[in-house]
């Protein structure tokens, strides 16, 4: 969005007012949520062991209303004359008796004086101890509470607002997943037209829904957040706009040639979504379908909304030397491709995990991933199948979002068995790469001897000392300073404050020299370095702008292709009852595997969950294996034609001239698609053994599929609604 207008205000484009500006600010409005209840828990804590009975302090003290001037003799005969005047009035009296005790009354005043004097002696206490400072303290701690408490109630405007920002956005830069680019004046055309349509149906299904919405209330029937529905509509008119002005004004900037048919592929996936969604809802009167299913995915803004963060992660990562400086440390080794290949993904697997979702990694660090792997002498078609991977091996390891989302959804399994089980997983799925990849070699394989090697890498670890040490100081900071440490819940809080810092360090704490041989270094690398803090967190939040609304756009359709996959019943034609656990298997891993071709992996799974799921688990089929076999299959889907999405975004990072020239004109089958055959080959040999192997081995399959007691429910901890309640 950067170079997206030539006008400016206050050095900035109209993108980064109306677009960057306002993401970053749901962003950080995001991390503050996610964090605002254990800083609230902590400064609860601080004011109690600071202040003594911080609690009744915080409320300030409430002066009592009682007197302590009183005579007792005086109230004595008030009471005993009003008794009297009572019991002369009641005609009972001469039965039940009348007798009154007096010092029985006395004792009742004397008490009650007594507590009073306790009140205002304890009202002078608390007063005496507000001091400035608790004031102070208090006057923040209830503010964070009032701001945890209010916000946190409207996290579905915010994951509303951040899709159709982040959209138009998108829209703008003609950046929207699709299986081809826009690259001829009738790729425009035919793109632009699709979305155009897809936009229009979104907008009827928001005018219809807020309207039935409205009906329901007049009818005395309960609506929850009705508020949203005036950002939807407006958000989907918005993008209407900006598709008739794009048909209008096409611009310039196209190659000359192009086929109509070849324009179809650079029609968005979304749109394709939509369109499939909006001709069936319309053809059965649902016109509102689309909306309701969007709403859906409001129910877990919590999650939508960490996947927005982690594309932050990723795009604030790309701006620093970090991935890059530990790639040098490789360099002394001198692998063969096929080795170096190996260990890129063993480990990318982490940062993988890190950052949420094969696809962000990707985007994140993909060009980077190509460019070492080709500078050090690899094949291209090996370098673009080792770059899409590198984002489909970490998605078992802690603390991915998927595997949280997993969790969260149902209560049959845990993250941290879903963990356990993944890490065995990635290990043999490593293996099986790093074993297809040798028989696939064209060299011997090799490696420089370890006494030249090993001293060189040590010294290139020199220049990550500073960023071990500030990770560690964040981490450890909020280990011990806020009693959370980094796992698979916290991760979406501390990661963006470990890269801001990183950025300041390299962009403020620096000496000058220094970030100029940084910026050489980084220019020799084809690294355009950017001017400085500030810079790099406006190209960040650009860049995550686009991608989020590229990634929401493609994952709230999703949803929809699910209500479509209802509503014809498609599911209903896989077999509910099985006369083998085989049999369910096989068909079950072909669902998935399809199911993870055409459908993001969040969205996959939230369908998956409510349909497939049941059935599998009826057909004896434990739940902690299904889900590990649902991961398996849908990477597998991820890398697998026609959509393949992570080669797609491999392609957008890399560059399409790029991979086009990377087509090999020569050599067998398996070479000339090795990107794809490779990933699909590893994953898929992994699913066969993962999938049917222990259910012929029953130690094999304990030991994969390990129960762990008392684990914590990821629901709860994300304050997630379940779904299958």
């Amino acid at each position: 969005m950067e170079n997206s207008s030539r006008l400016t205000f206050a050095g900035r484009t109209p993108g980064e007012w109306f677009s960057s500006l306002p993401t970053v600010i749901i962003l950080l409005i995001a991390v503050f949520l996610s964090s605002g209840e254990i800083i609230h828990s902590q400064l609860l804590k601080y004011g109690e062991n600071n202040w003594e009975g911080y609690f009744s302090l915080r409320a300030g003290a409430v002066e009592p209303t009682c007197s302590l001037d009183r005579d007792v003799e005086a109230e004595v005969t008030r009471t005993i004359q009003k008794r009297e005047a009572e019991a002369a009035n009641d005609p009972l009296a001469g039965i039940l008796g009348s007798e009154i005790d007096e010092s029985a009354i006395r004792r009742s005043i004397e008490r009650s004086i007594a507590n009073c004097e306790n009140r205002w002696a304890n009202y002078r206490q608390i007063q005496e101890r507000i001091t400035p400072g608790v004031v102070a303290f208090s006057s923040v701690e209830t503010t964070v509470a009032f701001a945890v408490t209010e916000l946190g109630s409207y996290k579905r405007l915010l994951l509303c607002l951040l899709l159709l920002i982040c959209a138009a956005t998108t829209t703008i830069s003609k950046h929207h997943i699709s299986l081809r680019p826009i690259q001829t004046l009738k790729d425009h055309y035919v793109s632009t037209t699709g979305q155009l349509i897809a936009n229009l149906m979104l907008l009827t299904s928001a005018i219809v829904y807020r309207n039935q919405e409205l009906k329901s209330l007049a009818d005395g029937i309960q609506v929850q957040h009705l508020y949203l529905h005036p950002f939807w509509i407006a958000g989907f008119a918005l993008l209407t706009i900006i598709n008739l002005i794009q048909l209008v004004k096409p611009g310039r900037d196209f190659r000359e040639g192009g086929s109509w048919g070849k324009a179809l592929l650079t029609i968005p996936l979304f749109t394709f979504m939509c369109l499939n969604a909006g001709v069936l809802f319309f053809s059965q009167g649902y016109y509102h379908g689309i909306s309701v299913y969007l709403n859906m995915m409001m129910e877990l803004s919590t999650l939508f909304l960490n996947l927005a963060l982690y594309i932050w992660i990723g795009m604030m990562l790309k701006q620093t030397r970090l991935a890059q400086l530990v790639f040098n440390i490789f360099r002394p080794w001198q692998m063969s491709p096929e080795l170096l290949c190996f260990v890129v993904l063993l480990v990318t697997a982490i940062p993988t995990a890190y950052t949420g979702a094969s696809g962000i990694f990707v985007i994140a660090a993909g060009a980077v991933i190509y460019n070492e792997l080709i500078r050090n002498g690899t094949r291209p078609q090996l370098a673009l199948a080792t770059t899409a991977m590198s984002g489909s091996m970490g998605v078992v390891l802690r603390p991915c979002l998927l595997v949280v989302i997993i969790a969260a959804l149902n209560n049959e399994v845990t993250t941290a068995e879903l963990f356990d089980s993944g890490i065995k997983v990635f290990f043999f799925t490593i293996t099986l790469f790093f074993i297809y990849s040798q028989f696939a070699r064209r060299e011997p394989a090799r490696i420089a001897p370890f006494q030249e090697a090993l001293p060189a890498s040590i010294k290139l670890l020199k220049p990550l000392i500073p960023y071990v040490v500030l990770i560690a100081a964040v981490v450890l900071f909020f280990s011990h300073g806020l009693d959370r440490k980094l796992d698979e819940f916290s991760a979406p809080i501390i990661l963006p404050v470990i890269l801001l810092v990183i950025l300041l360090y390299e962009y403020v704490f620096t000496n000058k020299v220094k970030r100029e041989e940084n910026a050489k270094a980084a220019l020799n690398d084809g690294y355009i370095r950017p001017k400085g803090f500030e810079h790099a967190l406006r190209v960040a939040t650009s860049e995550t702008t686009v991608h989020i609304g590229a990634l929401l756009m493609l994952m709230a359709l999703s949803v929809s292709v699910g209500g479509v996959v209802e509503r014809v019943g498609l599911m209903e034609a896989v077999p509910h009852d099985f006369s083998s656990i085989w049999i369910a298997m096989i068909i079950l891993t072909i669902t998935l595997v399809l199911t993870g071709m055409f459908m993001d992996p969040y969205g996959a799974v939230i369908l998956i969950n409510a349909t497939i799921a049941p059935f599998a688990f009826q057909a004896g089929i434990a739940p902690l294996h299904f889900w590990i076999v649902a991961l398996i299959s849908f990477e597998l889907g991820y890398l697998t034609p026609p959509v393949a999405l992570n080669h797609l975004l491999t392609r957008q990072v890399v560059g399409d001239d790029v991979v086009e020239q990377a087509k090999p004109e020569t050599g067998n089958f398996w070479y000339r698609y090795e990107k794809y055959l490779l990933p699909i080959t590893v994953l898929l040999t992994a699913l066969l053994v993962v999938a049917y192997l222990p259910l012929a081995f029953e130690d094999l399959h304990d030991w994969l599929f390990q129960t762990i007691s008392n684990a914590p429910s990821a629901a709860d901890m994300l304050d997630t609604p379940n779904l299958m309640d």
